[in-house]
């Protein structure tokens, strides 16, 4: 067989007992490779779903795979970042000393997720039009790690500035507030005339239900869904793709 000396994506997903979630990931894997033909793109999971991500290296390093760039489907830097998914990939680096696995930065912070959130705001019935006199809920999976927490609350300052009349954070977890707490708060907030509730998360699953029940139960006008197999994201997978692959390319040329 023969074997690309393109490093292989590997998309580490965190995994759900709700088949909406695997579903969700397989769908933006499919718009990555569609988006970039020829690029092998695998998927791999932390936990619920198979592959495992040692079963899915496994299989790369049997069939003489050189190079993987192994991407965390997250949108902050919390502790499966930082700990879970760096503590797999060692271990898999150990049991399979000829595959050279570089793990790139997580999704988040960028100006494509933002546009993907938008574009969920406006398919749920929100128009441009509507950003002035809208308060909006950013709501995130939770974390207790303030690194991530701190991201949330930037990227909130962030799109207020963008136009909307008001936005307040919130998280379905670890963290306050909660999604109908930040409803509640916006309903108060000058010139708010409706509150939009949108999902910061990657794939539908217990937390994402969460958050929808809360903004549900609050009597928000306006509920986006979760950021999904957008093109946003696929474009924002491959972006991270290419900044961890750039070492590799570095070093092949170096060893031409």
């Amino acid at each position: 067989m023969a074997v690309s000396r393109r490093p292989v994506l590997l998309v580490i997903a965190h995994g759900s007992r709700d088949p909406r979630h695997a579903a969700t990931v397989h769908a933006l894997v499919a718009r990555v490779r569609a988006q970039r033909p020829g690029l092998r793109v695998e998927t791999g999971f932390l936990d619920f779903n198979a592959p495992a991500v040692p079963q899915a290296l496994e299989r790369l390093a049997a069939e003489g795979v050189q190079d993987v760039v192994a991407l965390p489907l997250l949108l902050t830097r919390a502790f499966h970042a930082k700990a879970d998914i760096p503590a797999v990939l060692h271990e898999a680096s150990a049991r399979l000393p000829r595959l050279r696995i570089h793990q790139a930065e997580v999704l988040g912070p960028s100006p494509l997720l933002l546009t993907a959130l938008e574009r969920r705001l406006y398919e749920a019935g929100l128009t441009p039009g509507d950003r002035s006199s809208t308060g909006l809920v950013l709501a995130s999976a939770g974390s207790t790690d303030p690194e991530a927490i701190a991201v949330i609350a930037e990227i909130a300052r962030e799109l207020r500035h963008t136009g909307w009349c008001a936005v307040r954070p919130a998280f379905a977890s670890a963290s306050l507030p909660r999604t109908p707490d930040a409803v509640r708060l916006l309903r108060a907030a000058p010139g708010v005339r409706r509150v939009a509730v949108a999902p910061y998360v990657v794939a539908p699953g217990f937390l994402p239900d969460r958050i929808a029940r809360g903004a549900r139960e609050s009597g928000a006008d306006v509920l986006g869904e979760v950021l999904g197999a957008s093109p946003e994201l696929a474009r924002l997978l491959l972006a991270r793709y290419d900044e961890a692959r750039a070492p590799v390319r570095r070093l092949a040329a170096v060893g031409a």
